[in-house]
């Protein structure tokens, strides 16, 4: 069963249609998203540029170096761990700024 059932019609004159056309193709969201998250009281973003994902992927691999090396710090006891938790946090604040900065719709 649907949980969106009902159905709302409305007319646009071309100006509009095309101005909508013209935001929901640089979401890269359907229409109908694009509405629906408008109705929310969010502003849909952009798409990001084609290297965000490259960089975001590259982020990530450092993460994942820094846990590695976090496993095996702690396990020896080679490195101070409170340096180490500071620059973890600050890689993972990074992450999460750079994707509400590019990709988390805005509020209204």
């Amino acid at each position: 069963m649907r949980n969106r059932n009902i159905i709302i019609n409305f007319r646009l004159n071309q100006k509009e249609s095309d101005h909508l056309r013209k935001l929901v193709k640089k979401s890269g969201l359907s229409q109908e998203a694009y509405l629906r998250q408008l109705i929310k009281g969010l502003v849909p973003r952009d798409l990001p540029p084609p290297d965000y994902f490259s960089m975001m992927q590259a982020l990530y691999d450092v993460g994942a170096a820094l846990s590695r090396i976090e496993q095996k710090a702690r396990t020896v006891g080679a490195i101070d761990a409170a340096h180490y938790d500071e620059a973890v946090q600050l890689y993972r604040q990074t992450v999460r700024d750079i994707t509400a900065a590019l990709l988390l719709p805005e509020k209204c």
